[in-house]
């Protein structure tokens, strides 16, 4: 992926993460997802008072993509505002490699620091249907 196509995932991110519902933590999250169709699916974190509901951005935006009829994916990009990068969580991480393997994982922030990583890198050993 070139650096133009990232640029253009982490803004995508970026904006997403402004629709944010985060009335309780006040941590925003948004995530851009690039099928490998070419379109860009976005997701935001989604809390519930309830918080075992809360969704967050990552699956989100893999949900979206599925519901469209999307299932190959090459590239996510997550945004968050912190000192440190977000990584996405084990859950999201189990979800991204279900569906996207061994993409690539851009972590960004607004001091516009980047890593780029793979999945297998996030999640070592990951469980998935070869095991069944």
């Amino acid at each position: 992926m070139t650096d133009e196509e990232r640029a253009i995932l982490i803004g995508a991110a970026s904006r997403a993460r402004q629709h944010a519902h985060a009335p309780y933590s006040h941590f925003r999250v948004g995530a851009a997802l690039r099928a490998n169709s070419g379109r860009i699916f976005t997701g935001c974190n989604v809390e519930n008072s309830t918080f075992g509901l809360t969704l967050c951005a990552e699956r989100v935006a893999v949900f979206k993509a599925l519901s469209e009829g999307e299932r190959g994916f090459d590239a996510v990009a997550v945004v968050a505002d912190t000192e440190r990068l977000t990584p996405p969580c084990g859950a999201c991480r189990q979800i991204l490699w279900e569906f996207c393997r061994d993409s690539e994982v851009i972590l960004s922030n607004f001091r516009g620091q980047i890593i780029v990583r793979r999945m297998s890198d996030l999640l070592p050993d990951a469980f998935d249907a070869s095991f069944l």
